[in-house]
């Protein structure tokens, strides 16, 4: 288990329509938010990253990067992009289930037809700059993630008192 304070495992990831993204590259005033996602097949994960898409440039003011990732072909990361009119969180794929399982991603198997054999659940990671874990949030299913607005409030909080990642006992 990834545990606040320490650092993360290595992640590089190819991008829809843009570079690779490597967390190691970033380089934010205060965190890099990781939100791993389900893929195409999660119609909550649309409306999720849809949200944290119309939002990015609050957390920009705040220092923070994003980025969300999923273990999905190009093929069907494209497709959420553009379906879901994603304009500017960068969307990565082809994240294996070994390098999910390292962050500590629940994984499941298909229970639909129009879902992958098997996939990553979702979580997120928020990381500082030096590539430290600062708090995490894992899910095993599609309906417990915190919502963006949420976050923003908790990271105005946490910037403005210089509060410290827990969890780390």
């Amino acid at each position: 288990m990834l545990k606040p304070q320490a650092k993360v495992p290595n992640l590089t990831v190819k991008t829809v329509g843009g570079p690779d993204w490597a967390l190691s590259e970033q380089s934010p005033e205060h965190f890099t938010f990781v939100f791993f996602y389900r893929g195409y097949h999660c119609p909550i994960c649309r409306k999720y990253l849809g949200s944290i898409d119309r939002k990015l440039d609050e957390l920009a003011s705040l220092g923070i990067n994003a980025v969300a990732i999923s273990s999905d072909s190009k093929e069907r990361a494209t497709r959420s992009k553009e379906e879901w009119r994603i304009q500017n969180l960068p969307i990565g794929y082809d994240l294996s289930i070994v390098e999910a399982r390292t962050w500590g991603l629940y994984v499941s198997k298909a229970i639909k037809p129009d879902e992958p054999e098997i996939f990553s659940e979702p979580g997120l990671f928020i990381v500082r700059p030096d590539n430290e874990l600062y708090a995490a949030s894992i899910q095993s299913m599609p309906f417990t993630r915190p919502s963006i607005d949420e976050l923003i409030a908790g990271f105005r909080y946490i910037v403005d008192n210089d509060y410290p990642g827990r969890g780390e006992a």
